[in-house]
Order: structure tokens, then C-alpha cells, then sequence
């Protein structure tokens, strides 16, 4: 992106909704309540024939910095100062607030480029407003709906006349041009039996799970190492899902975190619901989730449906014991822990589990390189060959059962897809198997291809009788 640009404001102004026009999909939050937004939010903007780095911040409010609005406001002024240009957005219905005229002088003393923008200005009544935008000093006001897409055109033209045509539009970087050739497969070459080599250099997409007040945005910020994430002692500050990049021994990775999940009786207003929703996509969106339990109050009814949803979902799941220099007897503690792993999660027999402390930094390289194993495992891939030999040793150690007096058979394994690993096995009678055989093999899968941690898929169809459509012989 040839810039960046922060939107900036009081709070209910309509700045998320106006990123979000921006950017060409919901990724803010927005609802009625002042104060939605409370971190920083980067996006990829796109307006007429500009291409910009777009970031939503927190309403601005006088308060204290030790308080959740002061952090807030530290979170919106980092965001100033490392954008090019920032969009100060007014309400044109409501008009101005003394608030407004406090954080336009805060604007003028850091000297950088500023866009006046008049929102909600399809407004009846909102004449009054958009005429006193001019008394703040900061040039002309852009009226504009953020709502509705109104004014787009001349915010475009204000973008650029702010920055320059030489920065809104940079030349592009000469390429070489190079004559590609695409190899073309041997005729009769056969598919290869080997299975594919996990890439170390791909980027990795990591979500960051669990209860309120579990520690995610502050392990966060200890594997960044700033404070990129607003955090402190209250519960549920986090809402928006938000995603951050950084590289962990020369591999990007992409984490997101999410709000804190309560049990869902107890979610009951609007902007929790909203919440919620954003972090299951973000767990959807991700490949291997980092599910945060308190290592002082650990187990809990939630953390066990938590850690049951990623699962279900497919996700390949990491256990991270949170707030780790809290605890005194750790070898007691550490023994306990594993002891309850292996009874409360059966269905994710292996996980892995690494004791750490977002606040001091401690074993977040054990927990990092827990992600990349468990990854591994969730790519892995094996060949027919040798699946379908280890059915066979399989049937002969431990036979299928006999149903109404026939002995069921497994004939043919593959594996039909990774990201979980799911099989196919061809069988005489497929709902006749019992589940407990299932999980028999799904088990066998786990110990003697070390696919520990990761959900299992296999499904079972019938075997096709070749002479099933044939006509009998009179």
C-alpha cells in the first residue's frame, strides 16, 4: 500500500462503519452503543482508483491514563502518529462537542495532513452541524454518508489534494520481464506414492482463544513485543477480532485475537453476541487455534466447550496454561494438569499443552514451536499403501464385529483430504459398524502414525457389487 491513513473521533461518530465502507466488507464491529471500538484495526482500503492502509481507532475521550479510556485513547494516538494522513470525522447531525474541539487542537500540534470529514451529513437538520466543522480550523469539512456511500468522490479528492498525487499514486517498480515455462507432465508418468513434504516457509494463520480475562491480548503483545492490544484488568475489553503479523524465526505468522467467550446463557446483549460471531470466524479463518485457559482456575465447564468447538470445527488445537508465574507448587500443579488432560478430553487424545506467562515471556517458544508440530500433524498426509496396510494388521489383531451372524469387512483405506486428516474406507455394510470400532481405528491412527492432538475424520461407504445391475440368466 503507497500510504496509510487513521480514522480518527469521538465516540458514535460512525468511524467503524466508515472503515468498513473503505475496506468493502464488515470487518468492524458497529452498533449503536458509543464506544464499540477499543483497538487498533488495519485494513486494505479501496476507494475509486486509490489503494491505501486503512486503520479504525477507538473514540476519543478525556479521561485519565490509567483508566480503560485513557488506554484507549494512548492505543488512537499511536495510531496518529505512524499514519501519513488521519480522517477526523465529526457528526454533522448532532453538530460539535467541546470533545471535537480538544482533539482538533490535539490534530494541529502534531503537524500532519488532515481530512475533515462530516458524517451522517444526509441527515435532516444537518446543515447546522457541517457549517460549525469549518470553525475547528482544520480546512474544509467533506460531507459525506458513511452509511449510505455518499460523498466517496469528494473524499477521494481530498485524500489526494492532503498527500500529494506523487504518494495517492506511486510510479511502479520496473519488473523484469521473463519467459516462464510451465514443464508439461510425461506421458505415462504415474502418481508417486510419497507423501508431500510439510513447507516451513508458508505463513501461518494462529487464533487466540478463550474465557474473558484469560491473558490472550497480553500474550499477544509479549510475542510482538509492544502493546499493540489494549489490555488490563477488566474483563472482556476485547471485542473486534483483531489480526496482527510478525515473524517467528524467519516464518510470517498471522495471529488473531478474539473476544472472550462466556457460556452462552449468559450472553445476552447484542454487542457480546457480535463479538462471539467475530471470534468463531476468526477460529474458521484459522488454521491452528491457541485455546488460553487460567493455569490458577483451570478446567472450567467453558474451557471444555471451547476446546469441543475448535475441535469440531476441524481446527488443529494447542493448550496454553496462562499466568504460570502465579503458581507456587509447580511440579504438583504441572502433574495435575496433564492428569485431567488425558480424562477431560478424550476426543483429543495427545494435545498438546504448554504452561506459559504472557506477562514475563516465559515458555512462549515452547509454545510456538507446539504450534508448528500440531500443524504439521494437521497437513499430514499418507499414502494408500501404507494405510491399507495397517488396515489389514488392524482387522487381523482386532476383527470387526459380527452383525446378525455376518462378519463385517473393510476392504480399501485412502485419504481423501488433510485440514484434519479424513479416510475413506470401503466396507460391507457401513451402518451396521458400531461407533466404538470407529473410534478403535481412529485411535490406531493417532498411536502408530503420531497424529496426536488433531481431529480425526473417517467415513465409511459401501463397497460396489459389480453385479448388482446385471440381469439373471432365465
Amino acid at each position: 500500500m503507497s500510504f496509510t491513513v487513521a480514522i480518527v473521533g469521538r465516540p458514535n461518530v460512525g468511524k467503524s462503519t466508515l472503515f468498513n465502507r473503505l475496506v468493502g466488507k464488515k470487518l468492524a464491529l458497529v452498533d449503536d452503543t458509543p464506544g464499540v471500538t477499543r483497538d487498533r484495526r488495519p485494513g486494505d482500503a479501496k476507494l475509486v482508483d486509490l489503494r491505501f492502509q486503512i486503520i479504525d481507532t477507538a473514540g476519543l475521550e478525556i479521561a485519565a491514563p490509567d483508566t480503560l479510556q485513557g488506554r484507549m485513547r494512548q492505543q488512537t494516538e499511536t495510531a496518529i502518529d505512524d499514519a501519513d494522513l488521519t480522517l477526523f470525522v465529526v457528526d454533522a447531525k448532532a453538530g460539535l462537542t467541546p470533545v471535537d474541539m480538544t482533539l482538533a487542537e490535539m490534530l494541529r500540534k502534531r503537524g500532519k495532513p488532515v481530512v475533515l470529514v462530516a458524517n451522517k451529513s444526509e441527515a435532516r437538520g444537518s446543515d447546522g452541524g457541517f457549517y460549525d466543522a469549518f470553525t475547528l480550523g482544520l480546512g474544509d469539512p467533506v460531507p459525506i454518508s458513511a452509511e449510505h456511500g455518499q460523498g466517496m468522490l469528494d473524499l477521494r479528492d481530498a485524500i489526494v489534494a492532503a498527500v500529494g498525487e506523487d504518494v495517492a499514486f506511486p510510479e511502479p517498480e520496473d519488473v523484469a520481464e521473463t519467459d516462464v515455462v510451465i514443464p508439461r507432465p510425461e506421458e505415462g508418468a504415474e502418481e508417486s506414492e510419497e507423501e508431500p513434504v510439510y513447507d516451513e516457509t508458508k505463513p501461518l494463520r494462529v487464533a487466540i482463544v478463550g474465557r474473558p480475562n484469560a491473558g490472550k491480548s497480553t500474550l499477544i503483545n509479549r510475542f510482538l513485543g509492544e502493546d499493540r492490544l489494549l489490555t488490563g484488568p477488566e474483563a472482556g475489553i476485547t471485542r473486534d477480532s483483531i489480526s496482527v503479523e510478525w515473524d517467528w524465526r524467519g516464518r510470517t505468522i498471522k495471529m488473531f485475537d478474539t473476544a472472550g467467550m462466556r457460556r452462552k446463557a449468559r450472553v445476552t446483549e447484542k454487542l457480546e453476541k457480535l463479538s462471539v460471531a467475530d471470534g468463531l470466524r476468526a477460529i474458521r479463518f484459522a488454521e491452528t487455534v491457541v485455546i488460553v485457559f487460567d493455569a490458577t482456575i483451570p478446567f472450567e465447564k467453558q474451557d471444555l466447550q471451547i476446546v469441543d468447538l475448535v475441535l469440531r470445527e476441524g481446527r488443529a488445537a494447542v493448550l496454553a496454561f496462562n499466568k504460570w508465574d502465579m503458581i507456587e507448587d509447580r511440579q504438583a500443579v504441572l502433574a495435575d494438569l496433564r492428569e485431567k488432560t488425558e480424562r477431560l478430553l478424550p476426543q483429543a487424545r495427545g494435545i498438546r499443552a504448554v504452561p506459559i506467562s504472557g506477562q514475563t515471556g516465559e515458555g512462549l517458544d515452547r509454545l510456538m514451536q507446539s504450534v508448528i508440530d500440531t500443524d504439521k500433524v494437521w497437513n499430514k498426509r499418507i499414502s494408500t499403501a501404507r494405510l491399507n496396510r495397517w488396515l489389514e494388521q488392524q482387522q487381523i489383531q482386532h476383527p470387526p464385529p459380527a452383525v446378525s451372524g455376518r462378519r463385517l469387512k473393510l476392504k480399501y483405506m485412502t485419504q481423501v483430504k488433510a485440514r484434519p486428516p479424513a479416510f475413506m474406507i470401503s466396507c460391507t455394510r457401513p451402518d451396521a459398524l458400531p461407533d466404538s470400532y470407529t473410534r478403535f481405528l481412529i485411535n490406531g491412527l493417532r498411536t502408530d502414525f503420531q497424529m496426536p492432538g488433531v481431529p480425526i475424520r473417517i467415513h465409511f461407504r459401501a463397497s460396489e457389487n459389480p453385479f448388482e445391475n446385471r440381469k439373471k440368466k432365465r
